[in-house]
């Protein structure tokens, strides 16, 4: 018996399309803390990657009476991982398989391919950021079909600023490595640790501990809704309209 696990991260081309990268591994009956098979080798799961991403497909909306159909591109590039892949050819570890993976990861829609890192309130204040004319075409197609209603599921408008992708940009299976929520508590702890030495024991679940205040910012428009307002503000002679009004903006 064998364990699939996996680790997968989304990198934005400059095209701006999407590519995906997995580091996909082949545990024993416990887990990580059991070998494989030994007749569980890389080629039988090179070949087993292979079939399933020829194999897989994915039901599409359908548009003006045609059906689309979603599968990977030919652009599938299966590598082994061995020691020689990392610097002085040093044993393979749990963090340096993690880093490998993750200089995939830091490559966001914006800085790949110039677009957005905010969304979208109105389709007007799209010129005021002057982004990339490839980029602003794509903005613009998920915008557009973004008001169909038989694509409202996507909602491709609130995610128009990254280009219509809405995917988490890292997935990955429960026994490939730690979890989120271990993550987090592990922080918890250490920051608690930090403030109170004298602290045995984990932060009660129970607990809601809320550290707040409010100091003044200032008043006034922030530079997003002043740029929004000097679009939306008619023309000269286009008729009488009240100025923006004035705001309070505050921090906590």
């Amino acid at each position: 018996m064998v364990k699939v696990s996996y680790a997968k991260v989304a990198e934005y081309q400059k095209r701006g399309l999407v590519h995906f990268h997995a580091v996909i591994r082949l545990d024993g009956p416990d887990g990580t803390t059991t070998p494989p098979p030994t007749w569980a080798t890389t080629a039988m799961l090179t070949d087993a990657i292979h079939a399933a991403a020829t194999r897989t497909t994915v039901a599409g909306p359908e548009l003006d009476g045609t059906s689309l159909q979603f599968t990977f591109g030919k652009q599938l590039d299966v590598r082994p991982i061995r020691n020689g892949d990392f610097c002085d050819g040093r044993k393979i570890t749990d963090k340096a398989v993690a880093a490998y993976v993750a200089k995939y990861a830091t490559k966001g829609a914006e800085g790949a391919t110039g677009t957005l890192d905010r969304r979208l309130r109105l389709i007007a204040e799209l010129p005021a950021y002057q982004v990339p004319i490839h980029a602003e075409r794509m903005i613009r197609t998920a915008w557009q079909l973004g008001a169909r209603r038989d694509l409202a599921h996507l909602k491709l408008r609130a995610w128009a600023h990254m280009l219509g992708f809405r995917g988490h940009f890292s997935t990955k299976t429960r026994q490939y490595s730690t979890t989120l929520a271990q993550l987090r508590q592990a922080r918890a702890d250490y920051q608690n640790a930090l403030n109170d030495p004298d602290r045995t024991g984990p932060e009660d679940e129970e607990s809601t501990l809320v550290i707040s205040h409010w100091v003044f910012a200032g008043t006034g428009l922030t530079p997003d809704l002043e740029r929004l307002a000097t679009l939306v503000t008619p023309a000269p002679g286009a008729g009488s309209a009240s100025g923006p009004g004035a705001g309070v903006v505050g921090g906590a």
